[in-house]
């Protein structure tokens, strides 16, 4: 604190790899001093160095209003969610000309999924990440579709210690050393991992309404698998360290997540084969629908055809048979044929045994049922 009341923030270096980093925070955060870019939140602007006696140099900068972040604390909708994934958005639409002047790596889509690669293979290696992740990643690693994005200026450090906001809206972000053009999804994977549903949504769609150019439909899907590859690399970091309290940490998560992986698979295949059985269902049930409409169609016509075709038959046969006087329902006055005669004695006859045969047995109800 100042003698006017005035905050700043002095950063030292604790190791060369540090002070690599700060050095390269300092080249972006001056080149962007530099830019004509306007962003909605601060970020530093360093006031000056000093070399200090261990190697390297400290970093002065006036402190940024606010605190950090807590995701805990979000809530859906337009308000700090929303402002969140606005200043995101922001960040990722600046110039990636600024991160060439400051001397940061940039990488395209191809390269950062052959790192990614490489890590993995690194990962694999160590023996304490199961083979079901494993396979996961790799699977995921190998669609060429989602690696088909366009790279801008990535933070590549964000988290809840590096967003800084007054309540109401992002006032900075910090620690800009891992300062990157790569992968947008990189910046967004904290907040898959960590965040609340329904907050991540509200994100998500005022960072996808802020973007002037966004036809990456596998943005959350590489967010998630760098959220669940960070993982392994905090696994990395504790071997290459030796610390065995990292190392524990790392595969206890990771062996939750392996957990977690495990049952969504399962509910996933069991979901899919109960969809499978409903399609089946309905395609037999339409199958059935359609075979019964074509039925009711065809029937009046084929009874009409059927029902011509006996008629004819039937007149056809009829016309040359000789109609008996005694049928008051015919008017013609030839004589009975003498064979029809005998025809219909013998029908009276079989007819009238049985009748008889049933009227000796004395049951009426007998006779009636036969």
């Amino acid at each position: 604190v100042d003698d006017s009341g005035g905050r700043w923030v002095v950063r030292v270096p604790r190791s060369p790899a540090a002070g690599a980093d700060l050095e390269a925070e300092l080249a972006f955060l001056t080149a962007l001093a530099n830019s004509d870019v306007e962003l909605p939140f601060s970020v530093p602007v360093p006031a000056g160095v000093v070399d200090i006696p261990e190697g390297g140099r400290a970093v002065v900068h006036p402190a940024l209003v606010g605190k950090q972040i807590r995701l805990a604390g979000l809530q859906p909708g337009p308000g700090l969610a929303a402002e969140l994934g606005r200043a995101i958005a922001a960040l990722h639409e600046l110039p990636t000309g600024i991160v060439a002047q400051s001397g940061q790596p940039t990488y395209d889509d191809e390269d950062l999924r052959q790192r990614h690669l490489a890590e993995l293979d690194d990962i694999a290696a160590t023996g304490r990440v199961s083979a079901r992740l494993l396979h996961r990643w790799e699977e995921a690693l190998e669609n060429i579709a989602m690696w088909r994005f366009t790279p801008v200026v990535v933070h590549g450090d964000l988290a809840e210690d590096t967003v800084l906001s007054d309540g109401k809206t992002i006032t900075g972000l910090i620690n800009w050393s891992q300062t990157h053009v790569g992968d947008p999804a990189d910046d967004l994977a904290w907040l898959v991992a960590a965040a609340e549903p329904d907050v991540l949504d509200s994100v998500l769609e005022a960072y996808q309404l802020r973007r002037t150019e966004l036809r990456d439909t596998h943005l959350v899907a590489r967010a998630e698998l760098a959220a669940e590859m960070a993982l392994g690399r905090w696994l990395l970091h504790g071997i290459r360290s030796d610390d065995e309290a990292i190392i524990a940490d790392a595969v206890g998560m990771l062996d939750d997540l392996d957990e977690v992986t495990a049952a969504a698979l399962a509910r996933a295949e069991h979901e899919a084969r109960v969809l499978a059985e409903v399609a089946a269902a309905d395609a037999i049930a339409a199958r059935g629908v359609v075979a019964l409409e074509v039925s009711r169609a065809a029937r009046p016509s084929e009874e009409q055809t059927i029902q011509l075709d006996l008629s004819d038959e039937l007149r056809a046969r009829t016309d040359d048979l000789p109609v008996p006087k005694s049928s008051p329902l015919l008017s013609s006055t030839d004589a009975p044929d003498p064979d029809l005669a005998n025809a219909e004695t013998e029908l009276v006859e079989v007819v009238e045994a049985p009748t008889e045969a049933i009227s000796q047995t004395g049951e009426a109800g007998d006779a009636e049922s036969v």
